[in-house]
């Protein structure tokens, strides 16, 4: 009866695995097997001890199967229950897991038509009726012949005018053995500003009989830029070619190199010069301090010498240095060499402009360059001055808001505090400022300007100058209209950048060369240095074949207010003019840079028919 009491028990057990497994939960149904195994167990040992009575047995029995089929049923009641909320569970974390990715991806979505948004908003375009009449131009231009000279000088005169600075220095002169003491200079600014102090610098050395000690550069917040005179000129080709006309050394002797300057009065500010002065000034107030101590350093030295009033055989002497005697160091020749020969054919690099610009580091015309062979063969370069500092210093508005303005006086509270703390004390017109032409030229604005002109949507342009800007929102209006838009840093490789990378000056020395060897060099700001330079460069070197374009702002800002109704045509007529006007050859007018425009007396001469030369 024992086995047949544990196959009840067996039975039972079994009739509970099965309704565990149609609940569904495999570990009840293990539990319920397992205590009938323990039961028929207990009665086995019952049995071998023979101490239990059969009736008590049989009935013993009895009393445990009902209570295991009770048991079983409550089990799988329970399994039921917990299976039922188990599902019931998983179905709400779905719900809530699918809700959660739909509400992410909504949000997402909301984020990335707010990007979008802004992206539409930041490209502020200025002139929109006239960059979409200036779009439809440019796929026109060059299908129809033209009356204005895009890749030559309009004016044959221009051919006419020779440099001849080179033959002359004052060695021809009466040379004076005594010697006043040194001059230092510290120069402040970039590449082009300190270019401009050091050519002033010699001529300031002659004038006082002085020896020129090699200029410093002075660190500057804008320009970030540590380099000194040798990292960027030939120091040796530059003491050699000046030095019939003004003794140079590297550094001041022992017995002056102690001195504090300051303290004995030696140190000159700009503060202490007048703006452009006139040489007599200096001789006045600078002479007797350089024969009492022996030595001047004239400190921030730049734009501190006037041009009208300095003699000939002086005036000479500025374009001597600038045109002949500052050399770019052969790593920045070679780089320069390189990334012309990349930007036009290789057959074209044969100008005078190369052989001033490059010397022994031009590269051989035969060098094999892939980059070169199927590039274009000429390129117009664009020296857009839009950086954060001239757009900050400018004053003027370029529709960016509220936002802008803030960006924009933040800046000038870092780097101009000067000019910050006078604008807390006056009002300054932004629309004033622009009508009067001292707004630097948008990158959309130069666009309608090149379109206007005629060079059509193949252009291939190089863009000098460093961080735009407004990033590539601001760039977008002119790329729209010219895509083939290049810098230094999509033609030469990073590596090949490398040397000059976190050095402003070497950087703006690689734009300097690109511009200058360009077929056309468009300046958008008449107030830059290195648009200043390079059209003088052009001019001088270019032997009447370097045109440079160059805009009236306060005429083009005076056309840009009528674009509400202005016709294409008149547009094109009007900016055309402008830019002509500027073309037209004759001598440096009055008040004028001779390193802008250098057909002046002991610069250039003017060859004549027959043969005699002016100047």
């Amino acid at each position: 009866m024992e086995g047949a009491s544990c196959s009840s028990s067996s039975s039972a057990a079994a009739a509970a695995a099965v309704q565990g497994a149609r609940g569904g939960e495999v570990g009840i149904r293990v539990g319920a097997t397992n205590i009938g195994r323990l039961r028929c167990a207990a009665a086995a040992g019952r049995q071998q001890q023979g101490k239990q009575p059969q009736n008590g047995a049989r009935g013993s029995v009895g009393v445990t199967s009902w209570h295991l089929r009770v048991f079983a049923a409550a089990v799988g009641v329970m399994g039921c229950v917990l299976l039922a909320a188990s599902l019931a569970m998983s179905a709400l974390h779905q719900v809530q897991f699918r809700n959660a990715a739909i509400s992410r991806n909504v949000r997402g979505l909301q984020e990335l038509k707010q990007n979008i948004v802004r992206r539409e908003q930041a490209e502020q375009i200025m002139h929109g009726r006239l960059l979409q009449m200036a779009t439809s131009a440019v796929t026109k231009n060059g299908s129809e012949s033209e009356d204005f000279a895009l890749w030559e000088e309009p004016y044959k005169q221009a051919r006419k005018w020779k440099p001849c600075a080179a033959k002359h220095s004052l060695a021809d002169e009466e040379h004076d053995e005594i010697n006043n003491g040194f001059i230092l200079i510290s120069a402040n600014g970039g590449l082009n500003q300190q270019r401009v102090a050091v050519c002033n610098a010699v001529v300031v050395a002659a004038l006082l009989n002085a020896t020129l000690v090699i200029p410093r550069f002075l660190y500057s917040s804008v320009w970030k830029d540590t380099n000194q005179f040798g990292d960027i000129y030939q120091e040796d080709y530059f003491v050699n070619y000046m030095k019939n006309d003004v003794r140079i050394v590297k550094e001041l002797p022992p017995h002056l190199q102690s001195l504090d300057l300051e303290a004995i009065g030696s140190q000159v500010t700009d503060m202490d010069i007048s703006k452009e002065a006139e040489p007599s000034e200096l001789v006045k107030s600078v002479l007797p301090i350089l024969q009492q101590n022996g030595v001047v350093h004239f400190l921030g030295f730049g734009n501190r010498l006037g041009f009208d009033s300095v003699p000939v055989h002086l005036q000479r002497l500025r374009c001597r240095c600038n045109f002949h005697a500052l050399k770019f160091v052969p790593e920045l020749q070679r780089a320069g060499s390189l990334l012309v020969q990349r930007l036009r054919k290789v057959d074209a690099m044969q100008t005078e402009m190369d052989k001033q610009l490059f010397g022994n580091n031009m590269l051989d015309p035969a060098f094999p360059e892939d980059h070169a062979a199927g590039g274009p063969s000429r390129f117009l370069a664009l020296h857009m001055r839009f950086e954060e500092d001239m757009v900050a210093y400018s004053l003027c508005e370029f529709g960016g808001g509220e936002e802008e303005r803030r960006e924009l006086q933040a800046y000038r509270e870092t780097h101009f505090p000067a000019l910050a703390t006078r604008l807390r004390n006056a009002t300054v017109s932004p629309e004033e400022q622009r009508s009067l032409g001292r707004c630097p030229l948008t990158p959309e604005e130069s666009g309608l300007i090149l379109s206007a002109l005629g060079y059509d949507r193949r252009t291939f342009i190089y863009v000098a100058g460093s961080q735009i800007y407004g990033g590539a929102p601001r760039l977008r209006p002119l790329t729209r209209l010219y895509p083939n838009l290049v810098t230094k840093e999509d033609i030469l490789t990073a590596d090949e950048l490398a040397p000059f990378k976190n050095f402003s000056s070497r950087l703006a020395a690689l734009d300097f060369i690109a511009c200058a060897s360009a077929d056309v060099f468009a300046v958008t700001d008449s107030g830059s240095q290195l648009s200043s330079l390079v059209s003088g460069f052009r001019i001088f070197h270019g032997r009447g074949r370097a045109p440079t374009l160059h805009p009236n702002r306060k005429r083009y800002a005076q056309v840009l207010s009528e674009e509400g109704n202005i016709a294409w045509g008149v547009f094109r007529r009007r900016v055309r003019q402008m830019v002509e006007e500027y073309k037209r050859v004759s001598p440096r007018p009055r008040g004028r840079s001779v390193y802008r425009q250098p057909r002046t007396p002991g610069c250039m001469c003017r060859a004549g028919g027959d043969g005699s030369v002016d100047f």
